[in-house]
């Protein structure tokens, strides 16, 4: 690896658009790794930007950090990853995103029954936790997640 290659750990933050804290923070999570120079300096390659851009996709899909990090660590660290490298990840996420797209779809199309838990109809509300029954079940919404997916 030529060191003409490497980027600064400034210059990954300027060309991805996160700040250096957030590359630092990717590092920490195993997302992205650098290699240090003689002067104990971060140094990443190139194809850090490819992966901190499938970072960011990743979360603005609604991806969890261990989601995207698992499917990352199918990718090769010691070299850019190739297009095949690639396809093979997007498949990880298709069933995921797909299922969470027909949750959304269902929660948008039941709107009209409910608006926004200032509930019109207590008899047909999807969420209602009649004398709070559900809190045995534990904290959070317990039927909202259940109704999202149809169940």
């Amino acid at each position: 690896m030529d060191r003409h290659d490497l980027l600064a750990i400034g210059e990954v933050a300027e060309r991805s658009g996160v700040s250096v804290p957030t590359v630092r923070f990717y590092e920490e999570k195993g997302l992205i790794r650098s290699v240090r120079n003689a002067g104990n300096q971060r140094r990443f390659e190139r194809h850090v930007l490819r992966r901190i851009a499938v970072v960011r996709a990743g979360q603005r899909f609604g991806l969890s950090l261990a989601e995207i990090g698992d499917a990352l660590a199918g990718l090769p660290v010691d070299h850019p990853p190739t297009k095949r490298d690639w396809e093979r990840l997007s498949r990880t996420w298709h069933d995921a995103l797909t299922a969470r797209i027909e949750a959304m779809e269902r929660v948008r199309d039941g709107l009209s029954s409910c608006i926004g838990c200032g509930c019109l109809s207590l008899r047909s509300c999807p969420v209602y936790n009649h004398d709070d029954e559900l809190a045995v079940e534990g904290p959070g919404a317990r039927r909202w997640p259940a109704a999202a997916r149809g169940d």
